[in-house]
């Protein structure tokens, strides 16, 4: 459902590493980086509104608050490889890789904070 994300982060830089393996890990590639700003995924267009962004602005004054971004992910083991790819990374563990049945019974998910404490998921929905 997720169309585009748009978040900051206090160092690029040192995001760049952590984006780059969780995202590459759902099988979204990085598509552009410049000085202020990383993109991943494919933005939608008229003939094909099918894709997800993800857009990653350096920015400096980030402050974590309850807010996670869920990306799409093509299989359980794809969830398995995102958080496996954020905690080498240097993401920190904010729920392992597993049903969440109070969703619904076939929720796969996991969850990770990046370096500035924001929530980020990988969900299976099959």
């Amino acid at each position: 459902m997720t169309d585009h994300v748009s978040i900051t982060v206090s160092d690029l830089r040192r995001a760049e590493g952590f984006y780059d393996a969780v995202m590459t890990s759902l099988g979204y590639p990085c598509v552009y980086k410049t000085e202020q700003a990383i993109g991943y995924g494919t933005r939608n267009s008229p003939e094909d509104d099918r894709h997800s962004y993800l857009s990653v602005f350096a920015d400096g004054g980030v402050v974590a608050d309850h807010r996670h971004w869920a990306f799409r992910a093509p299989s359980r083991n794809a969830v398995d490889r995102f958080y496996a790819a954020a905690l080498k990374a240097g993401g920190r563990d904010e729920g392992s890789p597993g049903l969440r049945l109070q969703y619904h019974p076939s929720y796969y998910a996991a969850f990770v904070t990046d370096f500035d404490g924001k929530r980020i998921e990988a969900v299976c929905h099959s």
